[in-house]
């Protein structure tokens, strides 16, 4: 595939606000950067794309003063930009939002704006200059409503967001930069987010778009640039780019569909659940899942979707209602899900999905370690194999199946978590959020397994295994499943075909404005 060209990517009607010129660091024998071209414009969004380990958060970190560069040179407004330190960047107005946000949540939204910068006089905070301040930078993002004394520890995920811009708001920022901001929002906050980005760009700022979800990039960035192990490798205009030619760019190969969708056959029940009801949530869910098909559930963010999956597989009581797996009827632990052949992966791979301190082969065969030796005996060797076969299967990058987990990127953890379900072999893959977080390189690679799993293949003796899948990604469902239902306030509606949904009707149901309510 043709690469677009880097110097288109840089071209702009006005000059750029910051430019980045043959930017390199290395990391002993590790090369992150090598001579890496970036700029950005007044008044324009700026996205930055690459898969994980790419070089976007060393390029980052050395534009904040986080890093030093080993050579290259930075400007902002055409003079030499050389940060010492973060503070020393945010003075001059640049200034970084992170996907862990950095407010201190026991300190009011006021404090925390100027948190660093604080108005002072003989060492004491001026606390009327401080409120004046955060009153004027709220003022600019049209958040007048927010109280300035509030706890930011009492506020959602998206009003923190707001706040963490308005600390940068505060100080003057002329370069912004926002990394996965949307990767812990609802589909509504993440449309409020837009506004306010749309609004900061027509007020002259210059604004670095960081994201692995390649439809946002599409939809609110003028233009991007494609960091590829450590190199500037193209970009352009999105207005003028595909998704498949942005993907393209960032694997370094020809993606023809990013949701591939083979010829599925729905074949007998494999799941039937009538009436079920949690102890909290969800509050009444009647579903069928068949072998060879792809079940997606929609909802927004507390409607009860996880909840409905950890009553599923046994983790939570069952209040009220039925679930018919396989041959059993009736509530059931998590092991008798394994035996039943019910596969859980949890939306938090962290704390839930992983032991991230247990090695690859382990977290892959624990599960399941009767295939390694008699008597509750493991021998190694034959583990090592079987985890070998499931690593080189999934494409998972790592030194060795020795390796911990928490060595591995998110979209490599991932893949473990899923490696684990298929040592087992499970029918059904119940999937929590399974690409939250990830690169789309390892997002592709996941939704062409998906795919694979739900086809199966009877040449080789591998029956379709049943899915569901719990997503807040919208183009995710519409992409990979074939019906797809939507959860709202603990009740789950009927499961339609996927070509009867849209992001816009899906959105409806969701909020309750659909058949649900």
């Amino acid at each position: 595939m043709a690469q677009k060209s880097v110097k288109d990517s840089h071209s702009s009607t006005l000059p750029p606000r910051l430019e980045m010129r043959g930017v390199a660091k290395s990391f002993g024998a590790t090369v992150a950067l090598d001579g890496v071209d970036f700029a950005v414009a007044p008044g324009e969004v700026h996205a930055l794309v690459g898969e994980n380990g790419a070089g976007k958060s060393t390029l980052m970190k050395i534009l904040s003063g986080a890093h030093r560069a080993d050579r290259g040179k930075m400007l902002l407004d055409g003079d030499p930009y050389e940060p010492r330190h973060p503070l020393d960047a945010r003075r001059v107005g640049v200034s970084m939002i992170y996907q862990e946000l950095s407010l201190a949540p026991h300190l009011s939204v006021e404090e925390n704006i100027v948190l660093g910068m604080e108005p002072a006089r003989f060492g004491f905070v001026r606390r009327a200059e401080m409120r004046t301040r955060a009153r004027e930078a709220l003022k600019l993002l049209q958040q007048e409503s927010l109280n300035p004394e509030t706890p930011v520890g009492r506020l959602s995920m998206a009003t923190r967001q707001l706040v963490e811009v308005a600390r940068a708001v505060a100080v003057g920022a002329r370069v912004l930069v926002l990394d996965e901001p949307t990767s812990s929002l609802t589909q509504a906050d993440a449309s409020r987010l837009f506004a306010l980005i749309r609004r900061l760009k027509e007020q002259g700022h210059a604004i670095v778009y960081i994201s692995h979800f390649i439809e946002e990039v599409r939809e609110i960035a003028d233009r991007f640039t494609v960091l590829r192990d450590g190199q500037t490798v193209g970009g352009g205009a999105t207005a003028d780019t595909s998704v498949a030619e942005i993907v393209g760019l960032m694997v370094g190969r020809e993606v023809g569909d990013l949701y591939p969708r083979s010829n599925r056959v729905a074949g007998e029940e494999i799941l039937n659940v009538v009436g079920l009801a949690g102890a909290t949530k969800p509050t009444s869910v009647s579903m069928s899942l068949r072998r060879g098909e792809i079940l997606g559930i929609a909802g927004l963010v507390g409607a009860g979707r996880t909840e409905f999956l950890r009553t599923l597989f046994g983790l939570d009581p069952v209040k009220s209602g039925q679930i018919k797996l396989a041959a059993h009827a009736g509530p059931h632990s998590p092991m008798r899900g394994w035996a039943q052949g019910l596969g859980l992966v949890s939306e938090d791979r962290q704390l839930e999905g992983l032991a991230v301190s247990m090695s690859i082969a382990d977290n892959m065969t624990l599960s399941r370690l009767r295939d390694f030796g008699p008597l509750g005996l493991i021998r190694p060797r034959a583990q090592e194999t079987a985890a070998r076969r499931w690593a080189d299967k999934l494409g998972i990058r790592c030194r060795d199946t020795s390796q911990n987990v928490d060595d591995l990127s998110g979209g490599n953890q991932q893949k473990v978590a899923i490696a684990r379900l298929l040592h087992h072999d499970v029918d059904i893959l119940l999937l929590d959020e399974p690409t939250r977080g990830i690169d789309v390189g390892s997002k592709a690679q996941i939704y062409s397994l998906v795919d694979e799993l739900a086809t199966g293949d009877p040449e080789r003796g591998r029956s379709p295994r049943a899915l569901l899948i719990v997503s807040s990604y919208l183009p995710e469902l519409l992409g990979v499943c074939d019906r797809i239902a939507v959860m709202c306030r603990g009740q789950l509606g009927p499961a339609r075909p996927t070509s009867e949904w849209t992001e816009h009707s899906l959105m409806l149901e969701a909020t309750g404005q659909g058949s649900v309510a």
